[in-house]
């Protein structure tokens, strides 16, 4: 199976990857089959079931308006953020639904009562993963067109039911220069070949891509990232949803520029960007999946940092780091999860901080092993973290937890660069740890808004 850095890092919409742009693609996915197999014209009503931590959290992650959008063929990549709640409230206040609607010559208008037709499903799950959804079409007359389960993994990645039971995403048969499925491989690879992680994952991104357009593509990533910190950074307001929380970065970020030199708040300064990130999340605006929405602060903060207080920085060195995060993400994603529905947030926040963690160090010119350091580090001291969304909102303690793992994979890396690489406990141990610390944690801690600061803050 074969990973690329572009099915890591994808642009898409807030506040959730796994509970909405997952979603949003699957139901794109279900209008699309439906054209396909030519019923489209034919389907006079659909339905939604949502089930497990879609069903239990999905009003407050957005899950409704990510199906009634993808159902209208929308896509996480392309939607406008500024006009979809727009969009949703049209369907809800006509009670039509134009199937595949955004591609002209295709778009199939429906009738949709969404409180019968879109149901959340609080206590039930579906067997292969806690992130499961199933469509159904109808034509006039009530006969059944199609029936679709789809589980929505994690980072947006999303599995049909025909792929359960191969792997959790699709498999990739592409043929890798350097294949490598654990840490140690990797480091074996490196050593043999003389590369550096990032270089490692170049040559095997060149399955896929020339060096141009993985560069660009990368870049591109770079680009949404920076215009998410400078819309964080700049909006001011009441983040939506209920819990009335206040967006912080914008005063913050005026409050600092007063006190004068930057390098010597620059703790606080990546504590923000990453906070700029996730307001904009929990405000379902633009960013990047990194390796999910719920932890897509994380990344872009230690890469501001690397750009705005490393000496000699520059868009070489942010290629190489998303070539090398996305490299430690691909470990994670084979070897463990990153579903906060399948492992709670050590799985989300925890791989993105050992992911930063590693890339920091490797732009910083550390050698493979102390890469591999760092990203241990960062995901040894995330173990154990519970995915416990209050009012099941991307907000608390989401985004502050964004801001504590930015500062802790930036002190990784330097950990990992005063070493010589040498440690003793290995990343595969600490992923392997991280995937059975998530088997054993309850259900309530798992994405659900069932435990912890989830119903602490609400009983206070």
């Amino acid at each position: 199976m074969a990973i690329s850095v572009f099915d890591l890092f994808s642009i898409g919409i807030g506040p959730s990857s796994s509970h909405t742009v997952g979603p949003m693609r699957a139901a794109r996915m279900f209008v699309t089959r439906l054209k396909k197999d030519g019923v489209l014209a034919e389907t006079a009503s659909v339905r939604a079931e949502l089930f497990g931590s879609l069903g239990a959290t999905g009003h407050g992650h957005g899950t409704p308006k990510a199906v009634l959008l993808g159902l209208e063929g929308h896509s996480p990549r392309t939607v406008n953020v500024e006009t979809a709640d727009d969009e949703v409230e049209r369907i809800r206040q006509s009670g039509r639904l134009r199937l595949l609607g955004t591609e002209i010559g295709n778009a199939h208008e429906i009738a949709f009562d969404e409180p019968n037709q879109l149901i959340l499903h609080r206590r039930r799950s579906l067997p292969y993963h806690a992130n499961g959804m199933t469509l159904f079409a109808y034509d006039a007359s009530g006969t059944p067109l199609l029936e679709k389960t789809y589980y929505s993994v994690g980072g947006g990645f999303v599995v049909d039911e025909d792929a359960v039971g191969e792997d959790r995403i699709k498999l990739d048969d592409t043929v890798l220069k350097y294949p490598f499925r654990s840490g140690d491989e990797m480091l074996r690879l490196a050593n043999e070949t003389g590369l550096s992680i990032s270089s490692l994952m170049l040559e095997n991104e060149k399955a896929w891509r020339t060096e141009e357009e993985i560069r660009e593509g990368l870049l591109e990533i770079w680009r949404v990232m920076q215009s998410c910190v400078a819309r964080g950074m700049s909006r001011e307001g009441i983040l939506p949803g209920g819990l009335r929380v206040k967006r912080r970065a914008a005063s913050t970020a005026r409050q600092l520029r007063t006190e004068g030199d930057a390098m010597m708040h620059r703790s606080e300064w990546t504590t923000i960007y990453a906070m700029a990130v996730n307001e904009e999340n929990a405000a379902g605006g633009r960013v990047v999946t990194a390796p999910t929405n719920g932890a897509a602060g994380v990344l872009p903060a230690v890469l501001h940092y690397y750009m705005n207080f490393v000496p000699g920085a520059d868009e070489d060195g942010v290629v190489r780091f998303l070539l090398a995060a996305g490299a430690i993400g691909m470990l994670f994603k084979e070897n463990a999860s990153i579903s906060g529905a399948e492992v709670g947030c050590q799985g989300e926040v925890g791989s993105a901080c050992s992911m930063a963690a590693g890339a920091l160090a490797e732009v910083l010119g550390g050698t493979p092993e102390q890469v591999e350091n760092a990203a241990e580090i960062g995901m040894e001291h995330n173990l154990g973290l519970t995915c416990d969304p209050v009012g099941g909102l991307v907000q608390i303690p989401c985004i502050e937890r964004n801001g504590m793992a930015a500062v802790k994979a930036v002190t990784a890396a330097k950990m990992a660069m005063r070493g010589d690489g040498s440690h003793k406990v290995s990343l595969d141990k600490v992923i392997k740890t991280m995937k059975e610390t998530g088997a054993d944690m309850k259900v309530k801690y798992k994405e659900t808004a069932r435990g912890g600061l989830a119903v602490n803050v609400i009983e206070c």
